[in-house]
């Protein structure tokens, strides 16, 4: 995937793993997708019905909660986001950054996209 309206600062990598839409009974709910951000990429702000779980495999980089200090995540880390809980994640600005992302869907949704991370608060996490 090139960079979409749901990334910014850099080019977003997504090689999904395994994928609802791919299931041909259409039962699935999981699907999982492994992320490269360049340096300085990051999701914008989003949510996801049934929560999400990070499993950082390379790099470092950062996931901010709303209304949190953005935190830091590095390879081994394990995160989890719960049921819509406004976040956002992406790669510091000197390093890239990979993860394995796992989601269920409900009702066929699995993310709700919203405003893109400003560069203002996106620096404020480097500190």
């Amino acid at each position: 995937m090139t960079n979409s309206g749901y990334f910014t600062g850099g080019h977003v990598r997504l090689d999904p793993q395994f994928d609802i839409a791919s299931d041909p009974q259409g039962k699935a709910r999981a699907g999982a997708g492994h992320v490269t951000f360049e340096p300085s990429a990051r999701t914008n702000w989003h949510t996801h019905p049934i929560g999400q779980l990070l499993l950082v495999t390379a790099g470092r980089g950062f996931v901010q909660k709303a209304g949190e200090p953005a935190q830091v995540i590095q390879a081994g880390d394990v995160v989890w986001i719960a049921a819509d809980e406004k976040h956002w994640h992406g790669a510091a600005k000197d390093t890239m950054m990979s993860h394995f992302a796992i989601n269920e869907a409900e009702d066929g949704e699995v993310v709700t996209w919203l405003e893109p991370v400003s560069d203002e608060d996106y620096l404020q996490a480097q500190i």
